[in-house]
């Protein structure tokens, strides 16, 4: 990414899931729809979680922000270590 900032392209479309639904995991009691991680048509990826943002805003680490249009989103852990297996090397 050669001296451009990154931008979110809002036309990228979800393709790809990135380990295993979070009814598959028990982590819902509802249809699965959340949490997820998904690989856009682009390369990025959307995380789907609970949003926190104003709950760590006050909390987060020198040198680390919440930028206006970003949120803080939270996986369980289980969700991340389901992925692994799909999130490539490079």
């Amino acid at each position: 990414m050669s001296g451009s900032k990154w931008e979110a392209d809002p036309t990228a479309t979800l393709i790809r899931r990135w380990g295993k639904s979070a009814h598959e995991l028990g982590e819902t009691s509802g249809d699965g729809s959340c949490p997820d991680i998904w690989e856009l048509s682009n390369g990025d990826i959307a995380v789907i979680g609970h949003d926190l943002t104003e709950t760590y805003h006050q909390q987060l680490p020198e040198g680390v922000s919440i930028d206006p249009g970003e949120r803080l989103v939270i996986i369980p852990r289980s969700t991340m270590i389901a992925a692994r297996a799909d999130i490539p090397d490079a």
